[in-house]
């Protein structure tokens, strides 16, 4: 005859909680998920004492390791320059021209370049350098102050209007709209502005706009509106515009003037010789310019 099996007789305590009549068991947790419990307390314990922790107002507690990922990384970047150091050298004693076709340091150059090109260049220029509203794309051919390696090198180092840089780029465009020019006469050298580059156009006010340029405009962008990129004046006559080229937008940039600021890369130390002429390297090779 089969024994029976016998019944837990174990009484288990409730928690004193009851809803409707239905009581919580007390149950005790087992006893491996309670080792395993103490054992990460433990482990906390250890750790908070062994590595840094706690943060303090200048810091963290140091542990008994002393050990810092920031001290780790910084030793990493320093073997990295150490190691690069002597092609940063040869970089900075190089005529500019001649470093994207030197077979021992033209391709580290570029890629040095384009690495800081993407830390601090496409925030404005955009990942691929075409720019936006504003921000002047560096794979065309329109260029201000020059497109050639050393005209990308000046800019770079000494920005444009940057104020902390005597001899960053400079032009400044009046602000015509400040009871310099009336609203009319505002109309018609925008109408004239576009019809430099073959667009529809009220020809009347065109027309009248041909004198208002010649007697306001000419003197930087020139008698056929072709610019001078040497005192930052835009070539009026070609169908690139920085901040667009609709009439709506050619009103405003008469009336308000424009003024766009870049760094001067050179200034309090924010990239050094070798990053400049590095990044230069890479603009240049990115097919715009000269």
């Amino acid at each position: 005859m089969a024994r029976k099996p016998e019944k837990n007789t174990k009484v288990v305590e409730t928690t004193g909680h009851e809803w409707d009549g239905i009581t919580e068991l007390d149950t005790p947790m087992p006893r491996w998920w309670l080792w395993t419990f103490y054992m990460t307390i433990i482990w906390g314990i250890g750790y908070v004492i062994a590595y840094p922790a706690w943060p303090l107002i200048n810091g963290a507690t140091p542990g008994l390791l002393k050990y810092s990922s920031r001290l780790e990384v910084a030793a990493d970047i320093a073997s990295v320059d150490a190691a690069n150091a002597p092609l940063n050298d040869k970089i900075i004693g190089m005529d500019l021209a001649a470093i994207a076709g030197d077979p021992e340091v033209g391709d580290y150059a570029i890629s040095a370049g384009g690495a800081v090109f993407r830390t601090f260049c496409i925030q404005c220029h955009g990942s691929g350098a075409a720019g936006s509203a504003g921000y002047p794309n560096l794979r065309d051919d329109d260029w201000l102050w020059g497109g050639d390696i050393e005209a990308i090198y000046t800019t770079i180092s000494h920005g444009i209007r940057a104020d902390e840089d005597d001899d960053t780029r400079l032009s400044e465009m009046p602000v015509f709209g400040d009871d310099y020019l009336s609203h009319e006469e505002i109309a018609q050298a925008a109408q004239y502005v576009l019809s430099l580059s073959g667009r529809a156009t009220d020809e009347a006010l065109a027309h009248e706009g041909a004198v208002v340029f010649e007697d306001n405009c000419a003197a930087c962008h020139g008698e056929d509106g072709t610019g001078d990129i040497y005192v930052g004046a835009p070539n009026l006559a070609d169908a690139l515009w920085l901040y667009g080229g609709d009439l709506e937008t050619v009103t405003e940039t008469i009336t308000n003037s424009r003024g766009g600021v870049m760094p001067a890369w050179s200034a309090e130390g924010r990239l050094s010789e070798a990053q400049l002429r590095q990044v230069a390297v890479y603009v240049h090779e990115l097919g715009g310019g000269e």
